[in-house]
Formats: C-alpha cells, sequence, structure tokens
C-alpha cells in the first residue's frame, strides 16, 4: 500500500470514530467547587470551555467569577468518566450519559454550595 493510499484510510478511520464520550468536571482547587457536565466530545468541551474562561466569556457567572478571582493555575479540568463506544447501532448515548451525570450530581447537587450547576 501507498502512503497517498495508506493516508486516505486514515482519515477515513478518523472521520468514522467516535470521539470520547463522558462526563467531565471543571474543580477550582482553591475553594473545592465543582462544574460538572456530559459530553458527547470530551475533548472538545474541555477545550471549549477553557477557552470562554480564558477568553472571559464563560455563561456559568459563578465559575467565571471565581476564575477571574482565583486564575486559571487554580482549576483543573478532568475526565471523570467515560462512556465506552458500543456496536449496538441503536444504543442510545444521550441517555447513558445523563443517566451517568444523574449519578454525579447526586455527590454534589446542583444548587449546592459544591457545585457552579
Amino acid at each position: 500500500m501507498n502512503d497517498r493510499a495508506r493516508q486516505k484510510e486514515l482519515k477515513l478511520a478518523y472521520k468514522l470514530a467516535h470521539p470520547p464520550m463522558g462526563l467531565f468536571a471543571i474543580r477550582n482547587l482553591a475553594t473545592g467547587r465543582v462544574f460538572v457536565d456530559r459530553s458527547r466530545n470530551l475533548t472538545g468541551s474541555l477545550n471549549r470551555h477553557r477557552m470562554e474562561l480564558q477568553r472571559g466569556v464563560h455563561r456559568n457567572r459563578d465559575l467565571m467569577a471565581d476564575w477571574r478571582t482565583y486564575g486559571e493555575a487554580q482549576f483543573a479540568f478532568e475526565v471523570i468518566e467515560r462512556v465506552a463506544e458500543r456496536t449496538e447501532p441503536d444504543f442510545d448515548y444521550d441517555a447513558a450519559l445523563d443517566e451517568c451525570l444523574a449519578i454525579w450530581r447526586e455527590g454534589v447537587p446542583p444548587g449546592s454550595p459544591g457545585s457552579y450547576t
């Protein structure tokens, strides 16, 4: 197989691959508060949240205010749970992600002092 054909094959495999899915957290290391959410594309979501915080335009006002107060060095961006790719063509990834998120939010309920949601 020549380089061009191999490159085309790799590009197709990349396009067909599922991005990593699961739950992520943005943790304030100074206060312990945490923002937990789900994503069908963990890498993209973490990058988007970091960029929004760095630019000062994040939609979560409390998280944005703490980012300004404590600075970027006091925040950790973490993948806390992954949802594995399934072979079943009709598997409901959104339902699986919602279920995982509900379980995590039991530990830090939305509206509680430890949560940004």
